[in-house]
């Protein structure tokens, strides 16, 4: 069977979230170009599990180390921007409990960090299907 390009453009995303004074919080980061709000992902990592590459792009791009979960709380769709054109990539979200933010990390001062609320990080982000399965995080808490 042959794939398709499309198939192929698949990366991995970490949701990571704490619960403070009995609420559930989710870290969110800016795009390091257009500063859009969104959630530290990347592409799979040769010989990592995915959760364990969604996890390292977790820590790169927000400074954040926990404990994430091998199946994944669902996916988005977003198009990928390239030099001439753009490309579908479906993207494979992992939830993230955080138990560690970090002083200094990879991409510190190149993305900003910040803590919302479920209902405030789902109105930042820009795709419809990612602000679903923030909404959702609280039911797979």
């Amino acid at each position: 069977m042959s794939r398709t390009p499309k198939e192929e453009l698949s990366q991995v995303a970490a949701l990571p979230f704490r619960i403070k004074d009995g609420q559930i919080e989710v870290l969110l980061v800016t795009s390091r170009e257009t500063k859009r709000w969104l959630i530290p992902k990347g592409w799979p990592m040769k010989g990592k599990k995915p959760h364990k590459a969604a996890a390292r792009e977790a820590e790169e791009e927000a400074g954040v180390k926990g404990a994430i979960k091998a199946e994944p709380l669902g996916h988005y769709n977003y198009w990928k921007r390239r030099a001439a054109h753009f490309d579908l990539c479906r993207v494979n979200v992992y939830p993230l409990e955080v138990s560690k933010q970090l002083k200094s990390w990879r991409e510190k001062g190149q993305r900003e960090a910040q803590w919302f609320a479920v209902e405030e990080a789902a109105l930042q982000v820009l795709e419809p299907a990612l602000a679903d399965l923030i909404r959702s995080l609280p039911q797979h808490v």
